[in-house]
């Protein structure tokens, strides 16, 4: 991965950086603790982010943070309400569900890194767009409640680490080496939260 004509730009530290990854960071462990709070946090420092990620020219991880704003309200609801109006329970996915869901994130990656590298000036658009998509995936699966979601977050942390410091962005990667171990610990902890119910194996 060859460095972009304006990592020069993003060396000296970024405040909006900071305190975007500051709000990420309490969102990531809220989360990880099953706590409401990470929402509302969500919304704050996805705020942050979209503009930090707009002037690196990372434009999949600008649009992931309009997705992540909006899904932000509806995962609040979900979670409150989503089990026929009571909170909703942490719970597994079936099979078939963790194939299709895998499969599409494939696509999503393949077809969107396609259109940033053909139309725009976009810093690897593949790389950036694999982590727009098993994102996106893992929001959805989080705003479910689902253990799988963890799974998603560990192969987004582990990817956009080398892909923020190739551009400069080192608070960023080194908050999200915690926020990879955070996902390994939460695994485990929604594992144990998770208790065996038939909807595990029907596809919901």
């Amino acid at each position: 991965m060859c460095p972009g004509p304006r990592l020069a730009e993003h060396v000296t530290l970024n405040p909006l950086e900071i305190a975007a990854n500051a709000f990420n960071a309490a969102s990531i462990v809220l989360a990880a603790r099953n706590n409401m709070h990470m929402w509302w946090t969500t919304l704050v420092g996805c705020v942050l982010f979209s503009y930090v990620f707009y002037t690196a020219r990372l434009y999949a991880d600008v649009t992931l943070q309009g997705f992540f704003i909006a899904t932000a309200f509806v995962g609040w609801w979900r979670w409150l309400h989503g089990d026929a109006g009571q909170e909703l329970p942490v719970r597994h996915s079936s099979p078939g569900l963790i194939v299709s869901c895998t499969a599409a994130g494939i696509a999503v990656t393949a077809g969107y890194g396609l259109l940033l590298h053909r139309f725009t000036d976009a810093y690897a658009p593949f790389v950036d767009s694999l982590v727009l998509a098993f994102s996106v995936l893992g929001q959805l699966l989080l705003i479910d409640r689902r253990v799988e979601s963890w799974w998603c977050w560990v192969l987004v942390n582990t990817v956009a680490v080398p892909l923020y410091l190739s551009r400069g962005l080192y608070v960023t990667a080194a908050l999200y080496v915690a926020f990879w171990v955070n996902a390994i610990v939460a695994l485990r902890r929604w594992n144990r939260l998770a208790a065996p119910t038939a909807s595990d194996f029907s596809g919901r």
